[in-house]
């Protein structure tokens, strides 16, 4: 019972945050110069006269003072409403639904990769500390925090894409081939091979250096000492006593770089023309979509709370001091 007491104190706490990061965002977009309708004009080849932009700007509040679009605006996400883009000629809610899956699953694949591989190097690392295993492992995180993702992609499409011919070179599937059913699974995989690797290397990298450090830690506390003593092979000692403390860190860092994460997705899906949410707020910034662009910053604020919620939880079971105060 406790424990759903902990969790509904956690959710209540990040409705504030929410609505600052919204009002936020809503005041810093009305400071840059030009708005949906100048960006419509433009299109038009500044063909547009006084009579249409004044009924455009009316169409999507444009006329209103600050404080009225900002409230119309709050009104609007209360009734789940995120407006009409400019750009694609349909409810922001319909296009960002289109283009979800795409994000979710690149960031849910990076995700998993990085935080598993830099589990498992971090632990090698630490168990050979100061010796090949630990300088290897440590040199080439190095190198993967340190080279642009950009560069990861385009040299990955390059060898496996147009060299080896292994992996699709971008793209969500295959266009035109009807593939159905599982087919279609295995080729929507292919396609995400490259994606992830190049969002994940960089994420691995970090957790990698985390979980080496936390680890090298937890391996000198006392209960440790005491485990061993008590004729515990070196096996059980690490996966029953010390991961579980070591891991305590890296539960938290994902938490942190949820958002980070998805402004990652904007380069990666830029490099390999996946259509999801990162390649559309590109589009939604040079079209002065602001509509489409609040929605993105919404679902990707509801996102990020979302996984740090459910990083919270995870970290309560974890931690053995949390866990006995829930009941967990």
């Amino acid at each position: 019972m406790r424990f759903f007491a902990l969790a509904g104190r956690r959710l209540a706490a990040s409705i504030p945050t929410l609505l600052i990061i919204l009002v936020g965002m809503f005041l810093l977009l009305q400071l840059a110069p030009g708005d949906t309708v100048d960006a419509l004009m433009a299109q038009m080849g500044g063909g547009g006269d006084a009579a249409l932009m004044a009924e455009l700007r009316a169409f999507y509040g444009l006329d209103l003072s600050l404080p009225a679009r900002l409230l119309n605006y709050l009104w609007r996400l209360v009734q789940l409403d995120l407006g009409f883009s400019s750009i694609y000629g349909k409810p922001v809610a319909t296009v960002i639904l289109e283009r979800l899956p795409a994000t979710l699953l690149l960031m849910t694949a990076s995700l998993t990769f990085a935080f598993v591989a830099g589990l498992a190097l971090g632990v090698v690392a630490a168990r050979r500390v100061n010796r090949w295993p630990d300088t290897v492992i440590s040199t080439l995180g190095l190198i993967f925090y340190a080279t642009p993702s950009f560069w990861f992609g385009l040299m990955a499409i390059v060898l496996f894409s147009v060299h080896l011919q292994w992996l699709p070179a971008g793209g969500m599937e295959s266009v035109g081939e009807g593939l159905t059913g599982f087919a279609r699974l295995v080729d929507i995989l292919s396609h995400f091979v490259l994606p992830t690797l190049t969002l994940g290397l960089i994420f691995l990298a970090i957790y990698l250096r985390i979980m080496r450090a936390s680890m090298l830690e937890v391996l000198t506390l006392d209960f440790v000492r005491t485990a061993r003593a008590k004729g515990l092979d070196e096996t059980r000692v690490i996966t029953r006593h010390v991961l579980r403390n070591a891991m305590l860190p890296m539960v938290t860092l994902i938490g942190l770089q949820a958002g980070t994460m998805l402004g990652g997705s904007v380069v990666v899906e830029s490099v390999f023309s996946l259509p999801g949410l990162g390649r559309l707020a590109y589009e939604a910034v040079v079209q002065r979509d602001l509509n489409t662009l609040l929605g993105i910053v919404f679902i990707s604020a509801l996102l990020v709370i979302a996984v740090n919620f459910l990083v919270d939880l995870l970290y309560a079971r974890l931690d053995p001091r949390i866990a006995k105060e829930t009941g967990g």
